[in-house]
């Protein structure tokens, strides 16, 4: 046990910032094992203010979201699962079995290249059982050349030859490329105005640790459904109308815990 999760591990159950604390000791833990870069701390507790304001749970317009992206990912002809280390380091064992599921390949896609990032993360998601992970040998990748950051480098049997990109904890200059170059975009993002979740094809506004985990369920449920099935509810989903409501939801949110401390600051 390393020290975080020792750390984690003493943090009582019934602690109003259980899971919060959780998931920060994974991702602190994902650091000193190479998975996840320094930036990646700044960006979790970016994600964990939207979370917050989003009441730290599912919403239905995220459970919509959520059920058009799989029927997407069961529909493509080469879906891929883009894999960064924030995202390695939380839900691993989640992106393993989606990828299963869904025959979709996982591709290991990083801004920061540090030495022997690639590696660990890739040995994570081995660990969980992934037989094949993309995006580990530099002499093989491609570039995309509407962007200029270190994750325009893709591999050829991935990213770059998909036609569904699933991109958890994305950049969003990525996502605008990638869209440039035809490919139709899954989002999994807290903040609901990022660019990101403003370009996806379909954007789950959600914390990826329970996004995953419900893919993953749904799966199970739609994979053997037919054609026609699938269409309709991706014919039936509208991402605009996702985005709007999230952002309902948070004024709505905030302005019940308004009220909420000022009849606290009352007594």
């Amino acid at each position: 046990m390393s020290f975080n999760e020792k750390q984690a591990s003493e943090v009582p159950t019934n602690h109003p910032r259980y899971l919060s604390l959780k998931y920060r000791h994974k991702i602190i833990d994902g650091m000193h094992n190479l998975v996840v870069t320094e930036a990646g701390l700044i960006a979790h507790g970016r994600g964990e203010c939207f979370d917050y304001i989003l009441g730290e749970k599912t919403n239905e317009f995220a459970d919509k979201a959520i059920k058009a992206a799989v029927a997407l990912l069961i529909l493509a002809k080469h879906p891929t699962i883009s894999v960064n280390g924030n995202a390695a380091a939380l839900c691993a064992k989640d992106l393993v079995l989606l990828s299963q599921y869904t025959n979709a390949p996982l591709e290991i896609n990083l801004f920061y290249r540090k030495e022997g990032r690639i590696e660990a993360i890739k040995s994570l998601l081995e660990s969980y059982g992934a037989s094949r992970v993309l995006g580990t040998e530099p002499s093989r990748m491609i570039e995309i050349e509407e962007l200029s950051s270190n994750r325009r480098k893709v591999d050829p049997e991935g990213i770059h030859s998909s036609d569904v990109v699933l991109v958890p904890l994305e950049d969003g200059d990525r996502t605008e490329a990638l869209k440039r170059i035809g490919k139709k975009i899954i989002a999994v993002d807290l903040n609901p105005l990022s660019r990101t979740s403003i370009w996806a094809d379909i954007t789950i506004i959600d914390n990826i640790v329970r996004t995953l985990p419900k893919m993953v369920e749904i799966c199970k449920e739609l994979k053997n459904k037919n054609k026609q099935y699938l269409n309709k509810i991706l014919t039936d989903y509208n991402n605009h109308k996702t985005i709007q409501d999230a952002l309902n939801h948070i004024i709505k949110y905030v302005k019940s815990q308004k009220r909420k401390a000022f009849e606290i600051l009352k007594n």
